[in-house]
């Protein structure tokens, strides 16, 4: 009976996620909102927020077991099928300067962002590896992908997620104006590789490309796709530097590093490469991204509900001054790259 009613407790925190992610899509598809880009995921994270912050003492104690479970099964989940979203074929298609743009990139942008984050400017190591990585990868995917691996609290990040809402907004608005004054110099496929492989989330690259011709549209998608396929080696080696940061306690050998490998990440490199061989009708992969959408939104909601304001207060001025570091470099480090690449 115990068990029964646990169960219980433990749907209906499920639920009350899923209400909010329901309305987080059906907010992000609205006519008002559509044209800034904003993915469910985001506007997920900030309705969560708002409820954790306002309205948390009215939810009971026994269905917080479901919100923890949106934020950490859930998640995981989410992750794996996500590797519905690309081919490997896609990446062939842009060839050796799209797959160096976005490896560069990627590194580039983290490294320089962990190491700016906590020896410049004194931030705390997860923060500086969350915000890096949601500039460097894919936006709030990607700092949902590396929160398991870092151990990083609900506040850490929110406040990495906000800065790719704000920062990433900025880009998709500030592309397209600076390439109606001509300032960009590039091919088709320059331009392609330059808007998919700095802008953050995938909405934004589809939103600021769409200015762009369909050619160069195409390639800058294929490139963030690319940008995300670079979630895997990410993990897998932010796993193995949290392993090698970490001090044993109580004089206990540290745990051997296969048993702290995300297969999380593996599986969904596993779902890329089955994906590849397309197997499945179309019809049944969008459905499965549709799907995946929502479950990644409604971890978003339920990390949202564990985050606490005034705990973003004493992280989030820094991780906003790391991020616009960061912006300026995939601004104008990116375009001379992307500018090499294809000349």
């Amino acid at each position: 009976m115990f068990h029964s009613a646990t169960r219980g407790h433990t749907l209906n925190g499920l639920l009350l996620v899923a209400l909010f992610a329901t309305a987080a899509q059906q907010l992000a598809s609205s006519a008002w909102l559509l044209p800034l880009g904003l993915s469910p995921l985001i506007i997920g994270i900030v309705l969560g927020t708002a409820y954790g912050n306002t309205l948390h003492q009215h939810i009971p104690q026994e269905w917080h077991a479901g919100i923890h479970f949106s934020a950490r099964k859930i998640l995981r989940l989410a992750i794996i099928l996500y590797g519905f979203s690309i081919t490997l074929q896609e990446i062939e298609s842009i060839g050796l300067p799209g797959l160096l743009m976005a490896i560069t990139v990627v590194a580039t942008i983290i490294i320089s962002g962990f190491l700016i984050g906590t020896r410049l400017l004194k931030m705390d190591p997860q923060t500086a590896l969350l915000t890096s990585a949601g500039s460097g990868v894919c936006g709030a995917a990607a700092i949902l992908a590396v929160e398991p691996v870092v151990k990083a609290k609900s506040h850490q990040t929110a406040v990495a997620v906000a800065t790719v809402v704000v920062f990433g907004t900025l880009a998709m608005f500030l592309y397209p104006f600076l390439n109606s004054l001509n300032l960009f110099s590039l091919s088709d496929f320059g331009k392609g590789l330059y808007f998919g492989g700095t802008l953050h989330e995938v909405a934004q690259v589809v939103g600021a490309s769409s200015v762009l011709s369909e050619t160069a549209q195409e390639y800058a998608v294929i490139e963030k796709m690319t940008r995300v396929l670079m979630i895997v080696p990410v993990i897998l080696v932010t796993g193995w530097f949290v392993v090698r940061q970490a001090t044993p306690q109580n004089n206990q050998p540290k745990v051997p590093f296969v048993k702290t490998i995300p297969w999380f990440a593996v599986g969904f490199l596993g779902i890329a490469a089955f994906n590849s061989l397309q197997l499945l009708p179309v019809y049944w992969v969008e459905t499965i991204h549709q799907i995946d959408t929502f479950l990644l939104t409604m971890a978003m909601v339920a990390l949202g509900m564990e985050t606490q304001l005034n705990k973003m207060k004493q992280v989030g001025s820094k991780a906003f001054v790391l991020a616009g570091i960061l912006f300026m470099m995939l601004l104008f480090g990116g375009y001379l790259l992307a500018k090499t690449l294809t000349l």
